[in-house]
Parts: C-alpha cells; structure tokens; sequence
C-alpha cells in the first residue's frame, strides 16, 4: 500500500482551496447572520443582551473553528522545504484560535450571568468547555514538545503521532460543538419557516463540510 495517502490517487491541493472557501462562505454567512438577524455584538449592552452572547458565535466559529482548520492545512499548503514557516503558523493560527474560544467562552458566561441563566446545563456546553480545554492542553504540550524549547528528537517522534491524532479529535469535538450550537439556537428561537432558518442551517452543513474537507487534505498526499 503506497504511504501518504498516495492510494487515493488525489492531492490534497484541490481540497485545501476548497477548505479556503469554506472558511469564506462560513465566515460570511456568520456575520450575515449576527449582523442582519441578530443586531451585532457589544462586550456591554444595557438593554440588548443579546449582543453579548452574539460575540459566541463570532469568536468560536471565525475564530476558534476556522483557524483551527486552517491551522490543520498548513502542512500542505506551505512547502515540505519550508518546515520551519510550516510549523511558526500552524502554531500561530492555533493561538489565535485558542485565545478567540477563550474570549467567547467568556462572552457566554457573561451573558448568562447578566441574564440569570444556569451555567453548563447542556450538552453543546459540555462538548464545548470539553474540547477547548483539551485544545489548551495540546497547544502548550506542542509548544513545549515540539517548539521550544523542544524535547529530545526521539521523543519528538514518539509524540508526533499521538500529537495529530489528538489534534484531528479535538479538531471534531468543535465541528461537533458548533452543530449543536446552532442547533440549540435554532430551537431556542422557534425559527422553523423564517429566513434566518435557512442561515443557520446553511452555515451548519458548511461547517460539516469543512470538518470533513479538513479531515480529507490531513490523509491525501500534497500531489499526485
């Protein structure tokens, strides 16, 4: 069996351009639908709570979902030639993305706390806190492991794997969150037949979409 995907008689390039524009239509229709339907979002609102939890959706999928997907491609975007860069963004693209789901964990805790709603009393939230917490984890693990001021060489090795492998299911559990966030919104606000139904559900199977384009670009090889 040829390694590095080669079997599948695919390169990845085709899917990595289709991640990007995923990552575009996933970021448009998100602001189209924070902005049109949902009136924008504000650290503080006197009277428009709302505009608070927005900034949830913003930063978990703008930043914390697409960055780390794009965080994921880089390895076969940037050249073989060029590891150093390689690694430099796929590092700084998961920073961004961990300190966007810090800030809109935050932001959702803020509004159920101005609002007086329970913490934690679903599975979305469950999932949630779950994965950004392991996705912490990992950064600092790859930081120290493979960054600086990195271990042993062997080591490296032996990590390496486990580090991708755990990297793709945490990378999961978000596609999955982000589902069931929308999915809850969408029942919370009783949105069957009105056009920002059709939003969320649209910005929910690009989600999809991009989950498994980003899965596809990690097992096929750069070219043919």
């Amino acid at each position: 069996m040829a390694k590095g995907g080669s079997n599948y008689n695919l390169s990845a390039a085709p899917v990595t351009v289709f991640v990007h524009l995923l990552v575009i239509s996933i970021a448009t229709l998100t602001l189209v639908w924070l902005l049109k339907f949902r009136g924008g979002f504000a650290f503080k609102a006197h009277f428009h709570k709302n505009k608070i939890f927005n900034l949830h959706p913003l930063l978990m999928t703008l930043g914390f979902l697409l960055f780390s997907g794009e965080a994921i491609i880089m390895y076969k975007v940037i050249p073989d030639a060029k590891r150093k860069a390689q690694k430099a963004i796929h590092l700084i693209f998961h920073f961004i993305a961990l300190v966007a789901g810090i800030v809109g964990v935050y932001a959702v805790f803020k509004f159920h706390h101005e609002v007086n709603l329970p913490h934690m009393y679903t599975l979305h939230s469950w999932i949630g806190l779950s994965a950004i917490s392991l996705f912490g984890f990992q950064w600092l693990l790859g930081f120290f492991s493979f960054w600086y001021p990195r271990a042993e060489q062997t080591r490296r090795a032996r990590m390496l794997p486990w580090h991708a492998f755990f990297g793709i299911v945490i990378f999961f559990m978000t596609i999955v969150t982000a589902e069931t966030g929308l999915t809850q919104k969408f029942i919370f606000l009783g949105l069957w037949r009105e056009q920002e139904a059709l939003i969320i559900n649209f910005t929910g199977l690009l989600i999809l979409l991009f989950g498994i384009a980003v899965g596809l670009s990690v097992i096929l090889p750069r070219r043919n």
